[in-house]
């Protein structure tokens, strides 16, 4: 058990007969009142983010999560199939719990996928993937005022916002996290 006093950015608890994983902690001391600890959890499942206040003497169970680097396969039956490189032993996870970051699989993707008491209970795509382009819309001569953007659709499907100057076949390097362009990668 540890203490609310110990906690500490990635740290997994056990709260609510689920698994959370600290994303941010801050301690304070309301005036004349006993402190406590402000957290934003985020659950290990869903990935949906909530902030819960812990008094200074709450004893609250700390998890051991197991962390592999995997590479993503395919996916079948809303499930998304990982191996690991080492072993070769395949694990699921259901698609659900990517969300909208989905679209931003694509086969070969080495994923960072979390297991608690040895089933894979959620993945993370890397931050930055580089993507071609499969569809482009013209850029109208003229159009040059400064950020304009586009639509066009990447090789997974998805449709991203990209500068003017972006042509079928260029490739280029996504944010994951917020879906948008980064930057042309030759």
């Amino acid at each position: 058990m540890a203490a609310a006093s110990d906690f500490r950015n990635g740290m997994a608890i056990l709260h609510n007969n689920d698994v959370w994983v600290i994303v941010e902690f801050q301690h304070f001391n309301p005036g004349n009142w006993r402190a406590m600890v402000r957290t934003k959890l985020k659950h290990a499942k869903s990935g949906r983010v909530v902030d819960h206040t812990f008094r200074m003497s709450d004893k609250i169970e700390e998890v051991q999560l197991e962390e592999k680097d995997m590479q993503y396969l395919y996916e079948a039956d809303n499930n998304l199939y990982f191996m690991d490189n080492e072993t070769y032993e395949q694990t699921f996870i259901s698609a659900n719990l990517l969300g909208d970051q989905k679209r931003f699989l694509k086969e070969g993707n080495i994923c960072h996928v979390m297991f608690y008491e040895g089933k894979a209970i959620s993945a993370e795509l890397p931050f930055f993937i580089e993507f071609k382009i499969t569809e482009a819309e013209p850029a109208v001569k003229g159009d040059t005022a400064t950020g304009v953007m586009k639509n066009a659709v990447i090789e997974t499907g998805a449709k991203v916002q990209v500068p003017l100057f972006i042509k079928e076949g260029d490739n280029i390097k996504i944010d994951t996290r917020t879906g948008k362009y980064l930057e042309r990668v030759k």
